[in-house]
């Protein structure tokens, strides 16, 4: 039969595995847990529990003159460390972070340094530092033939806005591709013109300018909207 047990160590600042001989005393263990945990012999004070989240003690291991083995330990227990002197050695400080001082830096001062990710990110136009592409954003194909029936998108539920695509192209009062269109009916807002210039011609709030996306060609029928008595 083997001496050597495995057992797990936990302290405050440590967890691991560890082998010990059942011979040894637990005077004698306690000098090698202090080379493992940090907690001089004298704060020591060992429990035996039969796993890390167990909170039921199975032994207490305080009499320095026994050996390891007159408490029946077992491979895969866990011995768990108490410091009862804290404020003697370190124990708990290496997982305190409120106990650390904070170096800070001014954003004035960090611009300045040269060794830092921001100075490497400048130093090779990177990210927000990189020149801006010279190369024009390619613009989705359209087949949206002149003349064509359509019905704009609309927000209102069950209003069809259908009319006749009179307009294709680019314009001078906004970037990208804008699609004119003449409406059935007076919804529109505009002749045609925008701005001054003038892209197709219809009557007055029957046009309107959208973006291809919103409009869908086809089949659409023209369709007259009942107007009730009272909003004649």
């Amino acid at each position: 039969m083997t001496s050597i047990v495995k057992l797990f160590v936990v302290s405050p600042d440590t967890r691991s595995e560890r082998r010990f001989d059942l011979n040894v005393t637990i005077e004698q263990l306690k000098g090698k847990l202090e080379l493992i945990t940090g907690i001089p012999v004298q704060n020591q004070k060992l429990s035996l529990h039969n796993g890390d989240d167990d909170s039921q003690v199975v032994a207490q291991l305080d009499d320095d003159d026994k050996p390891l083995g007159y408490y029946s330990v077992r491979d895969f227990q866990t011995i768990k460390v108490v410091d009862t002197n804290p404020s003697t050695s370190f124990t708990g400080q290496l997982s305190d972070v409120s106990q650390v001082d904070k170096f800070e830096l001014s954003d004035d001062a960090y611009a300045q340094r040269t060794d830092s990710v921001l100075a490497y990110k400048q130093r090779h136009k990177v990210g927000r530092f990189a020149p801006p592409s010279t190369e024009p954003t390619p613009e989705p194909a359209v087949n949206i033939p002149i003349g064509s029936r359509c019905e704009v998108e609309s927000t209102e539920p069950g209003l069809k806005k259908r009319g006749a695509v009179r307009f294709v192209g680019h314009t001078e009062f906004a970037a990208g591709l804008w699609v004119g269109v003449e409406y059935d009916e007076p919804m529109g807002k505009n002749d045609g013109s925008l701005k001054g210039v003038q892209y197709f011609t219809c009557r007055p709030n029957y046009g309107v300018f959208v973006r291809p996306a919103k409009i869908r060609v086809g089949d659409f029928p023209v369709e007259e909207i009942d107007f009730d008595d009272e909003e004649i």
